[in-house]
């Protein structure tokens, strides 16, 4: 037996990587013109030509079923979006209170890419026999050092949420202005835009760089991130390969949770070293 992991699917998981890992996966919940869905059931593209749509964290419910499922008796571990952005650490917690046998939660600190690498990490550590206690102090430790940079592709749902003036937008548009963000220790911060999408791809690579430790026996975790660009991750995954061999890498598309609010186009890199 195991500890069972749980995530949500704010972590973007790829269908093999949960697999391999045998990580349960529980959607956010998506409203699109009154109608209410799980993330991934849809096309996006439908999604973001709704005249409305808003996302909200799974019911305490739907993480009780999720660790019934993983639970072989080790307890479990739930790894979470950070519970700044989301209710859904809290349902997590409050379903971890009728579980038969222990349940640990993990605020991830963290999203998308970020919070899949946690989440891998604690999966590597229960299919090596870790104990329950184990695998939260080795998510935890990955949580501390993880780090999540992207540019958007356009700003458009931001204009359309009202976030961004519709002028200033529409301008930005026009001349190719990237917005860039980090997300880690909890919170979102934005990062000075780049003009193009190349100078974004030139900034995120240098900020990876900038992490890289003097030792050159520390192994690389790596996620390419996209949002309905496959071929922008490959390109990014491309670029750090060329640099440094990772111990462990995949492409994940951002969740469409978080399309709702990013738009389509964004890219990015979450990674952390050992």
């Amino acid at each position: 037996m195991t500890v069972g992991i749980v995530t949500d699917s704010t972590a973007a998981l790829p269908e093999e990587v949960r697999a391999a890992w045998n990580i349960a996966v529980v959607p956010l919940i998506i409203t699109v013109d009154g109608r209410t869905v799980a993330d991934g059931e849809l096309d996006t593209a439908e999604i973001l030509a709704a005249k409305t749509q808003s996302s909200s964290g799974p019911s305490p419910g739907a993480f009780v079923e999720a660790i019934a499922d993983q639970d072989q008796g080790d307890g479990v571990v739930v790894v979470t979006v950070t519970s700044t952005l989301s209710i859904t650490h809290q349902s997590a917690v409050l379903a971890s209170k009728s579980a038969v046998d222990p349940v640990a939660v993990v605020d991830s600190r963290t999203a998308a890419g970020g919070q899949g690498l946690v989440t891998v990490a604690a999966a590597r550590a229960a299919q090596a026999g870790a104990t329950l206690d184990e695998v939260v102090a080795r998510a935890e430790q990955v949580a501390g050092r993880v780090k999540l940079v992207g540019a958007l592709g356009n700003l458009d749902q931001l204009i359309r949420s009202g976030r961004v003036p519709g002028l200033a937008g529409r301008a930005s548009n026009l001349i190719g202005l990237r917005p860039m963000f980090d997300i880690h220790d909890a919170a979102i911060r934005r990062l000075r835009p780049a003009l193009s999408d190349e100078a974004a791809r030139q900034r995120l690579l240098s900020l990876w760089r900038r992490t890289r430790p003097e030792n050159s026996d520390a192994q690389l975790h790596l996620v390419s991130l996209h949002a309905e660009v496959p071929e922008r991750a490959v390109e990014l995954l491309d670029d750090v390969t060329a640099e440094a061999q990772p111990t462990d890498s995949f492409i994940s598309q951002f969740g469409q949770a978080i399309m709702i609010n990013s738009g389509t186009g964004v890219r990015g890199l979450a990674w952390y070293w050992d």
